[in-house]
């Protein structure tokens, strides 16, 4: 079991944009997610503090979410943190941490969904890399 999870509740910020990796083709996506915390303030009135994540998934989850979520869509997001640091063009140090996705759904608590089943990616012979269970046909 990994100690680096993360799970989140947000909306969407702005389409998710998907690419395909030079040379592999490999799905990628990068979508935003604006997650709010709510307090009370010191006059009574509640004060939204959003925290704003750079959201990452690859191949049929990057696929998939590219058809189903849109800007304002709200998701749960589970996956792991990735901290990276680069140069910037002035010569200063950079840094973020975003998300990579193991999964992402619907939140359902505000909405509903139709759920398409697709194909698994490794042609339905046996569990894919992670799951523990096979899954029946709906």
């Amino acid at each position: 079991m990994a100690d680096n999870s993360i799970t989140l509740t947000g909306n969407v910020t702005r389409d998710p944009e998907l690419r395909f990796a030079a040379g592999s083709g490999a799905a990628v996506l990068s979508l935003g997610l604006a997650v709010n915390n709510r307090k009370k303030a010191a006059n009574g009135e509640w004060e939204d503090e959003p925290n704003f994540f750079d959201v990452t998934a690859f191949g049929s989850l990057a696929e998939n979410v590219a058809e189903s979520v849109a800007k304002g869509t709200r998701v749960i997001v589970t996956g792991r943190l990735d901290w990276s640091q680069w140069d910037d063009k002035e010569g200063g140090k950079r840094s973020k941490v975003q998300v990579i996705a193991d999964s992402i759904g619907p939140d359902l608590r505000w909405a509903t969904a139709n759920v398409t089943r697709k194909a698994p990616a490794n042609g339905g012979n046996g569990p894919r890399r992670g799951s523990t269970h096979h899954e029946e046909p709906f």
